[in-house]
């Protein structure tokens, strides 16, 4: 079984207004996809913030920059 959406359903998705709160933030709790493509696909990914595994995604991206931030004034 297949349960994979088909490109017609991921552009509905996508196109779909009540699917983007503020106009920037993708909530859709039907697409499974952690990272969508963004409003504007040419400019990269988003997260999808109905999809549980976004808040991790949130924290350890936060953690990274955190990190990497703090990891600066060590080298030079």
């Amino acid at each position: 079984m297949n349960n994979k959406p088909d490109k017609e359903t991921l552009k509905r998705w996508h196109n779909d207004p009540d699917n983007w709160k503020w106009g920037t933030i993708y909530y859709n709790k039907e697409d499974k996809r952690l990272f969508p493509p963004k409003r504007i696909p040419m400019f990269g990914w988003t997260i999808n913030f109905a999809n549980p595994w976004s808040i991790i995604a949130m924290v350890i991206l936060i953690f990274a920059i955190v990190g990497l931030v703090m990891m600066i004034p060590q080298i030079m």
